[in-house]
C-alpha cells in the first residue's frame, strides 16, 4: 500500500510538471504545426515576375513544409486580411507591402504589436515593409523598451517615454548615426521623463537601377540560416545603404554589400516583450529575388524559429 501511495504521488507530480511545461508554451496546437499568415498588399503592377503576386508565391513555397500551416491574405480581403480572429489564429505574420502603407490603421498596427509583445505573434517584415505601420510601431516600442531598460528598476516604474516629432516616413541624413538619441529628465517627485528620437525606419540611399548584391551570413549557426550558404549572390536586386534608422538589433543575422561599397544589415532580429520581429531586406516585386533558393530557405527557417 505504501508503494502504491508513493507511486500515485509521483505520477501526480509528473502530471503537474508536464502541465506547467505545456501551459508555458502559447503555440502548441492540435496538429503541432506553426500557423503562418502571409499578407501582401498586392500592389497593382505588371505581373512579369510574380503572376500571382509575391505573397502568394512565398506562401506556395512555405506550404511545402509539413510543419507549417499557411494562409494567404491581401489588403482587398474582408477586414483587410488582418482581422482580430485571423490574427488570433496566427503564430507568424509574414508581411509584404510597398505603396499602400497608410491603408493599415494605427490601431490595427498597434493590435499586431501588442500581440507580439504578449508572445502570441511574431512578425517577419519583408523589404519595403520597413515603412509598414506594424514594423514602425514595433520599432518605436522596442526603442522605448530599450530606453526604459537602461534605468534602475525603481526608476523604471516611475518613468514615461515621449517621442519627438510625429510618426512619419522620411529619409535620414547620410551622416546620421546608427543609434537613437535619448535624454533622461528626472523630476523632484522621482519621476523620470524619457525624451526619445523617433525611429523613422529608413536609410539615406536606395533603389539604384537593378544590380547584383552579395549576402553574407554573419551569425553562423543561427536557426534562420540553417542550410543557407555562408555567402551567396543575388543576380538582381535593389540597393539599400546604411545607416538604417532603427533601434540596435538584438541579433544581426545577415548583411549585404554592393559593388559601389554600399552596406546594409539585411537580416535583423529584435526581441520585443515576449515576442520577436525579423526584418529581411531582399525583395522587390520587379526582380526574381524570391525565386532564389537561399531567400526562400531563410523565410522558411524564420517562420519555424520565430514560433518557438
Amino acid at each position: 500500500m505504501k508503494c502504491n501511495k508513493r507511486s500515485g504521488q509521483l505520477w501526480r507530480l509528473l502530471a503537474g510538471l508536464l502541465g506547467v511545461a505545456f501551459c508555458s508554451c502559447p503555440r502548441v496546437h492540435a496538429d503541432n504545426t506553426v500557423r503562418v499568415l502571409v499578407w501582401d498588399e498586392q500592389q497593382v503592377i505588371p505581373k512579369k515576375v510574380y503572376p500571382d503576386f509575391p505573397g502568394n508565391f512565398i506562401a506556395d513555397h512555405l506550404r511545402k513544409n509539413e510543419a507549417l500551416t499557411v494562409t494567404s491574405a491581401a489588403l482587398s480581403d474582408p477586414k483587410q486580411g488582418l482581422g482580430s480572429e485571423a490574427l488570433q489564429k496566427t503564430d507568424v505574420l509574414v508581411y509584404w507591402d510597398h505603396r499602400r502603407h497608410r491603408d493599415i490603421s494605427v490601431s490595427k498596427s498597434q493590435e499586431i504589436v501588442d500581440r507580439i509583445k504578449e508572445g502570441k505573434l511574431a512578425l517577419i517584415a519583408l523589404h519595403s515593409a520597413h515603412w509598414s505601420l506594424p514594423f514602425m510601431i514595433a520599432m518605436q516600442e522596442k526603442a522605448a523598451q530599450d530606453a526604459l531598460g537602461r534605468l534602475p528598476i525603481d526608476e523604471r516604474k516611475k518613468a514615461s517615454v515621449k517621442f519627438q516629432g510625429q510618426l512619419e516616413r522620411k529619409l535620414p541624413s547620410a551622416s546620421k548615426r546608427n543609434f537613437l538619441d535619448v535624454e533622461y529628465q528626472r523630476g523632484e517627485n522621482g519621476r523620470v521623463k524619457v525624451i526619445m528620437e523617433r525611429p523613422n525606419c529608413a536609410f539615406p540611399r536606395c533603389c539604384t537601377p537593378v544590380q547584383a548584391s552579395v549576402i553574407r551570413v554573419v551569425n553562423v549557426g543561427h536557426p534562420i540560416t540553417r542550410g543557407v550558404p555562408k555567402t551567396f549572390e543575388l543576380p538582381e536586386t535593389e540597393m539599400y545603404d546604411e545607416p538604417f534608422h532603427v533601434p540596435e538589433p538584438d541579433e544581426v543575422v545577415l548583411d549585404e554589400t554592393w559593388k559601389g561599397g554600399e552596406y546594409f544589415r539585411s537580416g535583423c532580429v529584435w526581441h520585443l516583450g515576449q515576442g520577436k520581429v525579423f526584418y529581411f531586406r531582399p525583395g522587390d516585386e520587379d526582380y526574381n529575388v524570391f525565386k532564389q533558393k537561399p531567400i526562400l530557405q531563410i523565410i522558411e527557417n524564420a517562420c519555424l524559429w520565430l514560433a518557438k
